[in-house]
C-alpha cells in the first residue's frame, strides 16, 4: 500500500479526540471556557525516499507558540466555512501554497491546545509542485520530513518542563536539528497511531 492509500485508511479509523492535557491528568481545566476553532494542515508529498511532510518554524513575533514548529494554519475566521478552509487559507497565506494543489484526504479526531483552541488536523496530499513562499512576519523557516520518522511511534519520547507554575509533559520527536514537540508532536504521534492500525 503507497504512502497515500496508507493515509486515506488512517484517517478513516475511529480515534479520540487528544489535548497538550493527554500527559498531565492532574490539570485542572477552568470552567466555562471557552475554546477557538482552529485548522492545521498536515500538507504531505511525494519525496526521495517516500512521502514527506512540510513543517514550519514560527516567527518569534507571534503572539502564541513563537519560534515553535508547526503546521500551516491558524483561528477560523468568520470568512471560513469550516477548519478545512480555515487550513488551507492559512497554508496559501503562510507558505504560498494554493489551495487548488492540494487534495483533501481528510480530517484527524480534533486537538485542544494550552492556548485555548480546538484544532482540527487536515490531511492534505500535494503531488504538484509549488513554490514555497514563507510569509515573513509569520514563517520563520519551512522545511520537509520524512513522514516514516514522524509517524514512527518509537522516534517520540515524553519530556516535560516548567510552564504556568507546573510540570507540564508532552511529546517529542526531534528530527536533525529541528525539535519538534507540543501539539504538532501529540498531532503526528495520533496519526503515528492510526498508521499503525492500518
Amino acid at each position: 500500500m503507497n504512502d497515500r492509500a496508507r493515509l486515506i485508511a488512517a484517517v478513516r479509523r475511529e480515534a479520540d479526540a487528544s489535548s497538550d492535557f493527554d500527559l498531565n491528568p492532574d490539570t485542572v481545566l477552568p470552567e466555562g471556557r471557552k475554546l477557538r476553532q482552529a485548522g492545521v494542515l498536515v500538507p504531505v508529498m511525494p519525496g526521495a525516499g517516500g512521502a514527506d511532510v512540510l513543517l514550519t518554524i514560527r516567527s518569534t513575533r507571534l503572539k502564541h507558540h513563537p519560534g515553535q514548529i508547526s503546521f500551516p494554519g491558524g483561528k477560523r475566521e468568520e470568512s471560513d466555512a469550516d477548519s478545512i478552509d480555515a487550513a488551507l487559507r492559512e497554508a496559501q497565506e503562510e507558505v504560498g501554497l494554493a489551495p487548488e494543489h492540494v487534495e483533501i484526504l481528510g480530517t484527524l479526531p480534533s486537538h485542544e491546545t494550552v492556548t485555548g483552541f480546538v484544532v482540527t488536523p487536515v490531511i492534505g496530499w500535494i503531488d504538484r509542485p509549488f513554490t514555497i513562499r514563507p510569509e515573513p512576519g509569520e514563517v520563520a523557516e519551512v522545511f520537509r520530513v520524512p513522514l516514516h520518522r514522524v509517524t514512527d511511534k518509537a522516534r517520540f519520547s515524553v519530556q516535560s518542563r516548567r510552564w504556568r507554575g507546573s510540570r507540564r509533559h508532552y511529546y517529542t520527536v526531534p528530527f536533525g536539528p529541528y525539535y519538534i514537540w507540543g501539539a504538532t508532536a501529540r498531532i503526528l504521534r495520533g496519526l503515528a497511531e492510526q498508521l499503525e492500525a492500518v
